[in-house]
């Protein structure tokens, strides 16, 4: 493994770690209806459990209600129960086969919670990233020991693996602070 595939991997896995804690933020609501929500509810199919949107077509009603399908008759109430159960606070209204989803409007108590949770998903993304950091500087050291390697392009290849752990961590700071910015908006 050269330093060139190292960084190649590195910057790979780092931006890997921005794509997840983006889907991270994306289930975090804000006073804005997102299909998304709904994603992390397992509805009981036969026996397993299974995300809503396996049984059912979520769709927007408009910009604080998501509506719900059911693709078999049975489910509607399955789902709505789900729905219920779940940690996001939602209570589904039924309408026949319809089932709609009401966003309720946020205290100002809610928005500071759901900030520092968004603190706590970067700092974890933040972490995820100076690991991915330290096992590409132990691959460069480990080059640099096996005398694979000169110890200026061992130093050139931990400078480079720092600048680029420094712009996915401002690229984080960068994700928190819009999102927290757009929970505080009320």
């Amino acid at each position: 493994m050269s330093i060139a595939d190292i960084k190649k991997t590195a910057e790979q896995k780092m931006a890997r770690s921005v794509e997840s804690f983006k889907g991270e933020l994306q289930k975090i609501r804000t006073g804005r209806a997102h299909p998304g929500i709904l994603d992390q509810v397992q509805v009981d199919y036969y026996g397993s459990l299974v995300p809503i949107s396996q049984v059912a077509n979520v769709t927007l009603l408009d910009a604080r209600t998501i509506s719900v399908q059911p693709w078999e008759k049975g489910m509607g109430a399955k789902i709505e129960k789900a729905i219920r159960e779940s940690d996001l606070g939602l209570n589904p209204a039924s309408q026949g086969d319809l089932l709609r989803v009401p966003m309720p409007a946020l205290t100002e108590e809610r928005r500071k919670d759901l900030t520092k949770v968004v603190r706590n998903a970067g700092e974890d993304a933040r972490i995820a990233v100076r690991n991915l950091r330290r096992d590409a500087n132990e691959h460069a050291k480990k080059l640099f020991k096996d005398k694979a390697i000169t110890e200026d392009e061992e130093r050139r290849s931990l400078d480079e693996l720092q600048k680029l752990t420094d712009r996915t961590i401002a690229e984080i700071d960068r994700l928190v602070s819009a999102k927290e910015a757009e929970i505080m908006a009320v």
